[in-house]
């Protein structure tokens, strides 16, 4: 099935990162869009979101993985409506029975029992405290966060519990929540990354067509900053021959805007995210296509991605040894090399439910 044939031509595409909607990989038939042979007098129809919703039996997940920072995160959404081209997460969608196409960024599913959970998982015996990383998969701070607030009811749950957290976010909404992100950084339990992927609006809003623009964004890291909460500047993805000039720019300007730390992560394409991505290109950049992908398959031993650890979220030779050096000059230079405090996991108190035994001391 070609990507062009597997959507309704007469559907307008508003503000949309795919343009293609191929079934998922575990599906065993595929999408073909056929005309009935009947002229259509409605108007172009637009596609719009749709949120369903589920509730979780558990809130945490855990991973084992060694080239990431922690080692439990949670998401409250599945899907994302910012809609970035090349997100990561794409492919989860499949687990649903859904494309890592449009699916992706216009079927949703929110997860309002996702607090509860979390205050059950947080109390079962033998839990062990260590920071929760929230953002890992799907933007918790996405549009629909204003509807259905699980994010804002989770940060509840662990302040409460004086959890220490970790966001990481292209969303500006979070700037709702800083009144608990700013009494939990006052105890040393929350920090929070923005991700800022180019600062040429044109270009950002081609990639990540519902995320806010660059400019909003460093205004985010300022009023988070303000609020005394720590932030870092994540300078990810990179793109290959479309973004990658842009690194010491994205870390001077995330530094001006109050960051006080920074990272970077090469441009990731797993799964369907790699024809996606190159279907994004050729419409958008055909002149560069051949050398975006030039580049990322030099990173990847000729592949469109390499999986393995230690390599995913990098790459390797030249070409990635390069922006490894640049990034390492650009962060000593500009303050950001040092490692950001641990989050306190001293504190870590479940509060007492009505009918709980009092203790004694």
């Amino acid at each position: 099935m070609t990507a062009e044939n597997d959507m309704d031509p007469t559907v307008r595409l508003a503000g949309r990162g795919a343009a293609s909607n191929a079934a998922g990989r575990f599906e065993r038939h595929a999408r073909r869009y056929e005309h009935d042979g009947w002229d259509r007098v409605d108007e172009a129809r637009v596609l719009r979101t749709e949120v369903s919703s589920e509730r979780p039996r558990r809130a945490i997940t855990y991973n084992r993985s060694p080239d990431l920072p922690f080692d439990r995160s949670i998401n409250p959404y599945r899907g994302c409506e910012h809609g970035c081209i090349y997100c990561f997460a794409r492919p989860s969608h499949a687990w649903l029975g859904l494309s890592a196409g449009l699916d992706f960024e216009t079927r949703l599913v929110a997860r309002p029992g996702m607090p509860a959970a979390l205050e059950r998982d947080l109390r079962r015996k033998g839990y062990s405290v260590a920071p929760i990383a929230i953002g890992t998969n799907t933007d918790p701070y996405q549009p629909i966060e204003r509807d259905h607030g699980v994010t804002r009811a989770c940060l509840e749950v662990l302040e409460a519990f004086n959890h220490p957290v970790a966001v990481v976010t292209k969303g500006t909404l979070i700037e709702r929540d800083l009144d608990i992100l700013g009494r939990m950084a006052a105890r040393g339990l929350v920090r929070v990354g923005i991700s800022l992927t180019t600062l040429d609006a044109g270009l950002s809003r081609k990639m990540e067509p519902r995320a806010p623009s660059p400019k909003r964004r460093l205004r985010t890291i300022r009023r988070l900053s303000e609020a005394g909460v720590p932030v870092r500047i994540m300078a990810s993805p990179l793109v290959p021959g479309l973004s990658d000039h842009e690194l010491e720019a994205i870390l001077k300007a995330g530094r001006a805007a109050g960051a006080t730390a920074a990272s970077w992560i090469m441009l990731r394409l797993p799964l369907e995210v790699a024809p996606l991505f190159r279907e994004w290109l050729e419409a958008e950049y055909p002149d560069r296509a051949g050398r975006v992908m030039g580049l990322v398959q030099d990173m990847h031993g000729g592949r469109d991605y390499d999986p393995e650890w230690g390599r995913r979220m990098r790459g390797t030779g030249p070409y990635a040894e390069m922006i490894a050096r640049r990034f390492r000059i650009a962060a000593r230079r500009l303050g950001l090399d040092r490692a950001q405090p641990a989050l306190r996991c001293d504190l870590f108190d479940p509060p007492a439910r009505p009918g709980d035994q009092l203790s004694l001391f």
